[in-house]
This record gives C-alpha cells, sequence and structure tokens, in this order.
C-alpha cells in the first residue's frame, strides 16, 4: 500500500458506534458552581451536609472512631462480602436488635459501593433469581440513578405518580392504584424516609395500607434507605416502613443502606445491602450468589469506610455520640427550611410555601418554573436541580435571606 492510500484510508475505532451521554446533571451543575467566580453565589444542587458556616462537616463520632482505628488499622483485604462486622451492625441498625435477632438466620447481606453498590447488587441478585424479568417501578420524580441502574441491567422500568405538582403533596390514590393494577412478581423501588426529591414521605397509616397491598398484590418492595436518622434524627423512626413491611406484614424485602449521608462518609462509599427471605435456605442460597456477583464485579470492596461505621454502630459510646450528630444535622436541617419558608413570606413572594415546611429530610422541592430556575442561576448565581430541587443543607443564616429574596424577585418578575 502506497504512503498515499495510507492517508485516504478512514480511521476506524472500534468504539464508533458508541453514544454520547450528557454529563450527570448534578455534578454537572456542581462543575457549573465552581467555575462561577461570583462571590455571591452559592450551591443547592448537591445533597452534601454544610454546616452553619457552609462547610463539609466531619462529624465527631466520625473522628473518634478514626482516632481509635489508627492505632491498629492495616489495610489487607476484606472477605469478597465485605467486614462481617459492618454487615451485622448495619442490618441490627436497619431492623433494630429485636427484629434482628428474631430474622438473622433468614438474612442475606453483602457490603457494598455505598447505595448505588447496593440498588444494583440488588438488581443483578433479582436478575439472576427470576424468569421471566419482573418489571421494575419507580415513583416519579425519583432519584435519576434509580432508572440507570435497573435499565442498564436490562429490567423494563416503569413510572408511577408519586407525586402531585398541583397540590404539592404525595399522590397516595395513585401510588394505591399503581400497587393494585400492578402484576404480581413486580418490583418496586421505595424511598424508605426522606423521598429524594420531594421530601413528601407516606404517614404511618399510608404505610400501613401500602404494606397490606404489597402482600395482597405479590410484589417486592426494595427499599432505598440512603437517610436512616438523618431525616428526623431517630433511626427508628426512619426506619418504620421497612420494619413494618418485615415484620408486622411478613414480607420479604430488599434494603439498599447508604452510610454516605447520616455518617457523611460521602467519598469512602459505604454500603450494604439487605435481604429478608422468607426461609433459611433462601437466605442461604442468595448470600451465595451475591458473594459470587460481588467477586465478579468489585472482588472485594474497600475497608476504611466500613471499619468507621463498623466501629461506631458496635461502640455504646461512639454510638450515642452518633445519634448526637443525627440531632444536630437533621435539627439544623429543618431550622434552615423554617427560616427559608419565612423568608419568602416575609418577602412576599407569590404563592404558597406550606409545602416546603411539610416536606422533611434534605432536600426541598420548591415547585419553580425551569425559567425561575435559568434565572435564579444566571443572575443570582443560586444553583438548583433543573427541578427545583434544593439542598436545604446548602442553606445557612448568612445566605438563606438572600435565597429566599431572590427566589421572591424572580417570581415576581415573572
Amino acid at each position: 500500500m502506497t504512503s498515499e492510500t495510507t492517508r485516504n484510508v478512514t480511521t476506524q475505532s472500534w468504539f464508533d458506534q458508541a453514544r454520547f451521554i450528557p454529563p450527570d446533571a448534578i455534578f454537572a451543575l456542581t462543575a457549573q458552581y465552581v467555575a462561577d467566580p461570583s462571590p455571591k453565589k452559592v450551591n443547592l444542587g448537591q445533597g452534601t451536609y454544610r454546616d452553619e458556616h457552609g462547610n463539609p462537616w466531619v462529624l465527631p463520632s466520625v473522628r473518634e472512631s478514626r482516632k481509635l482505628l489508627s492505632q491498629e488499622l492495616n489495610h489487607e483485604y476484606l472477605p469478597i462480602i465485605g467486614l462481617a462486622d459492618f454487615r451485622k451492625e448495619a442490618a441490627k441498625l436497619a431492623l433494630g436488635p429485636d427484629l434482628f435477632q428474631k430474622q438473622q438466620e433468614k438474612l442475606a447481606t453483602c457490603q457494598s459501593l455505598s447505595g448505588t453498590g447496593a440498588l444494583h447488587l440488588a438488581g443483578l441478585l433479582l436478575r439472576a433469581c427470576k424468569t421471566p424479568l419482573p418489571k421494575v417501578y419507580i415513583p416519579e420524580p425519583t432519584w435519576s440513578n434509580h432508572h440507570q441502574v435497573f435499565s442498564s441491567l436490562g429490567f423494563q422500568c416503569e413510572s408511577f405518580r408519586y407525586y402531585n405538582p398541583e397540590t404539592k403533596d404525595l399522590d397516595i390514590e395513585s401510588y394505591y392504584s399503581t400497587l393494585k393494577s400492578a402484576e404480581p412478581n413486580s418490583v418496586f423501588i421505595i424511598h424508605a424516609c426522606a423521598h429524594n426529591p420531594t421530601g413528601c414521605d407516606p404517614s404511618k397509616e399510608q404505610w400501613r395500607e401500602l404494606a397490606r397491598l404489597f402482600k395482597e398484590r405479590q410484589l417486592f418492595p426494595l427499599f432505598d434507605a440512603a437517610y436512616l436518622g438523618f431525616n428526623s434524627g431517630n433511626v427508628d423512626s426512619d426506619a418504620f416502613a421497612i420494619r413494618l413491611f418485615i415484620e408486622e406484614m411478613d414480607l420479604e424485602a430488599g434494603v439498599c443502606l447508604s452510610f454516605a449521608k447520616n455518617m457523611g462518609l460521602y467519598g469512602e462509599r459505604v454500603g450494604c445491602f439487605l435481604l429478608s427471605t422468607s426461609t433459611e435456605d433462601a437466605a442461604v442460597k442468595t448470600q451465595s450468589m451475591l458473594e459470587m456477583l460481588q467477586r465478579s464485579e468489585v472482588s472485594n470492596p474497600p475497608a476504611y469506610g466500613a471499619k468507621i461505621a463498623s466501629t461506631i454502630l458496635a461502640d455504646d459510646t461512639l454510638r450515642k455520640t452518633w445519634h448526637d450528630d443525627l440531632i444536630t444535622m437533621s435539627g439544623r436541617i429543618r431550622s434552615m427550611r423554617t427560616e427559608l419558608y419565612d423568608s419568602l413570606v416575609a418577602s412576599g413572594a407569590p404563592g404558597t410555601w406550606e409545602h416546603l415546611i411539610r416536606q422533611s429530610g434534605m432536600f426541598g422541592f420548591l415547585g419553580l418554573s425551569p425559567s425561575v430556575v435559568i434565572k435564579l442561576r444566571e443572575k443570582y448565581h443560586i444553583y438548583m436541580a433543573d427541578n427545583s430541587r434544593i439542598s436545604i443543607a446548602g442553606l445557612n443564616k448568612q445566605i438563606v435571606d438572600y435565597v429566599g429574596k431572590s427566589i421572591t424577585d424572580c417570581l415576581k418578575q415573572e
């Protein structure tokens, strides 16, 4: 082949058919915020806790746990399914000591790469155990990764209306209706508490009716439990639905635990997948499958964050300190929620804002139009998700009134 011919040959790649995927919206928003030179910029996008000065907060319980670990820390591999003490303590946290004791022989657990990894393990296990693949029902709106995780595994994902934008509240009748019409053996993704992004959770009475319908319709509940303790300041309150489904309704259920928010271990990727089965035999078999699936995915999980979490949960003094930390975080978020509401009302923001203080958890779902969200970003340097979800944890006393008045100004200009 001549050099001229060589120059005319079109270069090809194995990956010419790859699709360009736009960047993740929240991470792209954070990058946009970081690049903004304005001294007044406000980041209400990414869901990470910030203290009253707007700085990352290392929990006192985590600081103490790290000190204890530093005395005898090694860097050996963990077992494939993770740190045994961590898996035990994580399951005990989610179920409570009494239910854990009663159910432990029917549990399969596997340490995971935070909540996302737990969801992915759950999907892999369901895919391996159910033929044909069950349909996966996901609330609308929801955390975007729910769709990505399960659709990437080949599941048909079906959205159902969870939130009513007119009432700015949970659409419980839509939830009931979807459960009643779903085919038996369908999987439902359930936010255990602090629904992301709406902050709207069922009441205890509504949870009981939901659990009854799950049992009646033979549906599989898969809990995404990213905020246990972080939501209300009390783990037992936030784990109510999980324990109701497993203990009172005697349902098999999956629980995807994350310790990113409630221990501030964001970058350590500390999570656990917990499966509560109806028989000891099922637990043994699914445990073995989780081990195989984990081996093929990540070989074995990272150790440091799991050791931090396990040390906190297993030590009475550290666990008490952590409970105090949860009260600190959840209490500050509630106070910021109230202060933003007060600012909006005092500045005469059009519309009603009671939904903001009805909601709970890290996020507030404002109900703003896309044009207002863009104006807030471009004119006032206030960054929030396109659907007007804000991280309440990103507010503090120095900026909350600026945010409230800026929202009011934008709405009055509409």
